[in-house]
């Protein structure tokens, strides 16, 4: 027993100093202004978490119409402010584009709300059973550096809608903007509305107020976007965890697809905010006969191509190995490139390309760096594979087992259909964008939270609810 507990106490103590460095600040953030309790801005978790503890019950009191026009001001404000809150996140934490960081406030109208939540019914000669959703209180949320105000507002819109409320820990590289717009959403939500604090957070974020926000009794739920550490300290909590996971998503492209088509939709997803999303494409295995054309369509479609040479020095500008060698099992990502321009990238590799790249591209092996690990720069790896079988096996093994996202290009509806098997991941898109399964230029809907090791998948607000059953006994039933 005592042997158990030791590693127990090893295995936290480790998971602490993860989370530490997965928390440090990027740069230093000038400290937010005082703000009013109406705020949601508290000098202490305890505050913070009291305070969304007495407006949960008036939200939950609320009709499901009262819901929605809160949500509505969420996805209101995040229009008409998105340049101003884009331009503030990206000065903030220095990652991604800041055409796309407006662009991700825009998307915000695609987050489902009240019109997700419902009621189902079921009877036989027995009896009448009536299942509703019901809020599980204050959730308490964990916000990643890489889309900081889009990711709060896109789980805030599930929550409020749920009847729950929620206090953030925001990144603190993307507090101060987390911060700033927690306060307008507070303050036009209790001028039309009356209820206020329904979304709150601490003044200074750190390790010891994350750990706090999972241990308070006060806090229902957990939902953590961002690294695997900050997963697992959540999850040492004992609460129940709702975790966004790290992703690695392959790209396929058989001697069948659109090959002008595929480059496209693979620039438009993996260039997006500088590679920074989850569900971005990383790296592409494309079969041999077709390998030579798919890459002069990348070169149309706007994609510079980087030589071997170029290749190698990026690879050492943008990753460490343990032991001063190479070998992908020993890559580490330098936080350096990590949503940086093209250009930026580019310089790295000792090349300089056109001021309107969006994204680099170049040849190299399946173990490469750049192919194993998620890399979060707008540099995507280019590997010849003999056929379509040996594409989605390597595909397999490069993903990792994440079960996060996977992309193909392909006319073949059968050949779609063995890959998503075999990946058995969250997200499958077929001849797309990688957004597309968001919603954007797709049928999907949107969340910067996808739930991938606890499995469920893009949150909508049913997520944020438990599930009850009333049952009357009788003959109560009209057919």
């Amino acid at each position: 027993m005592q042997i158990q507990e030791q590693v127990i106490a090893e295995i936290a103590k480790e998971v602490v100093a993860r989370l530490r460095i997965q928390l440090q600040p990027q740069a230093a953030a000038p400290a937010p202004a005082a703000a009013a309790p109406r705020d949601g801005v508290f000098a202490t978790v305890d505050e913070a978490v009291n305070a969304a503890f007495e407006a949960q019950k008036k939200v939950e009191a609320m009709s499901l119409a009262e819901r929605g026009r809160m949500t509505n001001i969420l996805v209101r404000v995040s229009n008409d402010r998105r340049e101003e809150l884009g331009r503030m996140e990206l000065e903030e934490t220095k990652v991604g584009r800041l055409d796309h960081k407006i662009l991700k406030l825009t998307n915000m109208r695609y987050v489902l709300g009240v019109e997700d939540m419902r009621s189902d019914a079921r009877s036989d000669t027995t009896g009448l059973c009536i299942i509703e959703r019901a809020p599980w209180g204050v959730i308490g949320m964990m916000l990643p550096v890489t889309h900081s105000v889009p990711t709060m507002v896109s789980n805030a819109i599930n929550i409020l809608a749920a009847g729950n409320t929620a206090v953030f820990g925001p990144h603190p590289s993307g507090a101060r903007v987390a911060q700033y717009a927690l306060g307008i959403f507070n303050r036009e939500i209790q001028h039309e509305l009356g209820v206020t604090n329904v979304l709150t957070t601490v003044r200074e974020p750190s390790i010891e107020a994350a750990e706090q926000i999972f241990h308070h009794p006060k806090v229902a739920l957990l939902c953590v976007t961002g690294g695997a550490a900050v997963a697992k300290a959540a999850a040492m909590s004992g609460k129940r965890v709702i975790a966004g996971g790290p992703g690695n998503p392959p790209v396929v492209v058989d001697e069948t697809a659109d090959l002008d088509r595929a480059a496209e939709c693979i620039i438009a997803g993996a260039a997006f905010d500088n590679n920074l999303l989850c569900i971005g494409e990383k790296e592409v295995f494309v079969v041999s006969s077709v390998a030579g054309a798919f890459i002069q369509a990348m070169r149309r479609a706007g994609a510079y191509q980087l030589d071997a040479a170029a290749i190698d020095r990026l690879t050492k500008a943008a990753f460490t190995f343990d032991g001063g060698g190479g070998g992908c099992a020993r890559a580490h990502v330098k936080k350096d490139l990590v949503g940086k321009d093209a250009s930026v990238l580019a310089a790295a590799a000792g090349v300089q390309v056109p001021a309107a790249t969006e994204l680099l591209f170049g040849e190299t092996d399946e173990n490469h760096a750049f192919v194993q690990e998620e890399q979060m720069m707008p540099f995507i790896p280019v590997v010849r594979v003999p056929n379509v079988e040996e594409a989605i096996a390597a595909s397999v093994r490069a993903e990792h087992g994440y079960r996060h996202t996977a992309i193909i290009h392909t006319r073949n509806v059968e050949t779609a259909t063995r890959m998503a098997r075999a990946m058995n991941t969250t997200l499958f898109i077929q001849n797309a964008a990688s957004p597309a399964s968001l919603g954007v230029g797709g049928p999907g809907y949107f969340s910067h939270t996808i739930a991938t090791p606890t499995g469920e998948g893009i949150t909508t607000p049913l997520t944020f609810t438990r599930e009850r059953q009333m049952v009357v006994g009788g003959a109560l039933r009209i057919i």
